[in-house]
């Protein structure tokens, strides 16, 4: 008999969202996890909320919504607030109500604004990585490192001249603008639209754009992120970036070692590495140069296997421009862009959770 395609009338419905869910589900490790990570930050959302007041949009939701937004590929908060309307598992998800209504977009964004002024997407990297269940999943002596352009959220035709002396634009909406023949630089431009980007240039054959430098910290056992930072695009970027971070993950208490690509391969940044006690497993440069890395290092197996391990360290870059929203982020500034690079890199360690916990052993 065919069934009929009527809609049966607006009921009731007394189906549990957690029935719903199936119970393989990936996202049920990863709620788990995230749940418990936010609950060691309870103490910290206090200092950031007022005890008096009309209540704000829980910060444990606003989170939650935001990992959300980079496992599913969702380029805006609008569309976030969208699909959450309507999308079952991430109400589950999230924490909320089959009737409980959404937020607006625009107070879900100025919340958001709150967790960034407190730093909590780093706070929320370093609980993670404490967690009972990911804690073992760690190496404490083996690192790579590595640097990616990420594109800012400005146009060429808004890095002007400091001084005006730029011609302005043809009329219109989206009117041409001729840069044949100008020279342009960081030293005598800037951005309208976004100051704090720089011109850069990937590589050698390729066009300048105006971008930031995100980087990473990964640990050699299973590629997990466990430091990151968010800098302005400059020639030592790389190099500064991964100094700040290795004094911040493993502050010279035991020797580790640190792989990385040709572009680290700087006698004075090897040297810094030494005065830490991290033995530098970088490839070495010998484009009619000598490397600052010789047979001391070379020599071992352990440089060999580092080599081949650090080339993991692209992986959280790939899937944070490709999955995470890191391809051309819309936000503006180091300081909003920096959460949602750190934020992104502790979903995509999250994201991996639950073949890594399951595997065996």
């Amino acid at each position: 008999m065919r069934g009929s395609d009527a809609r049966t009338g607006d009921l009731f419905s007394y189906v549990d969202l957690e029935d719903r869910v199936p119970s393989q589900h990936p996202l049920r490790v990863v709620r788990a996890v995230v749940n418990d990570v936010l609950l060691a930050l309870s103490e910290d959302f206090a200092d950031v909320y007022a005890e008096t007041g009309r209540p704000s949009i829980a910060p444990e939701r606003l989170l939650r919504a935001l990992l959300l937004q980079a496992f599913y590929t969702i380029r805006s908060e609008r569309q976030l607030m969208e699909q959450l309307d309507y999308n079952l598992l991430y109400r589950w998800f999230v924490g909320l109500g089959v009737d409980e209504p959404v937020w607006v977009p625009t107070v879900f964004t100025k919340n958001r604004d709150r967790l960034l002024e407190a730093d909590v997407a780093s706070k929320f990297l370093a609980q993670l990585l404490n967690h009972e269940k990911v804690r073992k999943l760690l190496s404490d002596e083996h690192f790579s490192v590595d640097g990616t352009q990420i594109q800012a959220w400005a146009s060429m035709k808004s890095f002007q001249a400091k001084d005006g002396s730029s011609e302005p634009p043809g009329p219109g909406r989206n009117g041409e603008r001729d840069f044949r023949g100008e020279k342009r630089c960081n030293e005598s431009h800037a951005s309208t639209t976004d100051p704090e980007a720089k011109l850069q240039r990937k590589g050698v054959g390729k066009e300048a754009k105006l971008s930031f430098m995100g980087h990473v910290l990964t640990e050699n056992r299973n590629g997990l992120v466990v430091a990151t930072e968010l800098t302005q695009a400059h020639g030592r970027a790389e190099r500064e970036a991964a100094k700040q971070m290795i004094v911040r993950h493993a502050p010279g208490a035991r020797r580790i070692t640190v792989g990385a690509d040709k572009g680290y391969d700087a006698a004075e940044f090897v040297a810094d590495l030494r005065a830490l006690k991290v033995t530098p497993h970088i490839a070495q440069n010998l484009s009619g140069r000598r490397s600052a890395v010789d047979c001391r290092t070379t020599r071992h197996p352990g440089y060999g296997v580092s080599q081949q391990k650090r080339k993991r360290v692209e992986e959280p870059f790939g899937w944070g421009k490709t999955i995470g929203g890191l391809g051309r982020p819309m936000l503006r500034g180091v300081k909003k862009l920096g959460f949602k690079f750190t934020l992104t890199m502790a979903s995509y360690n999250l994201i991996r959770l639950p073949k890594l916990i399951a595997a065996p052993a």
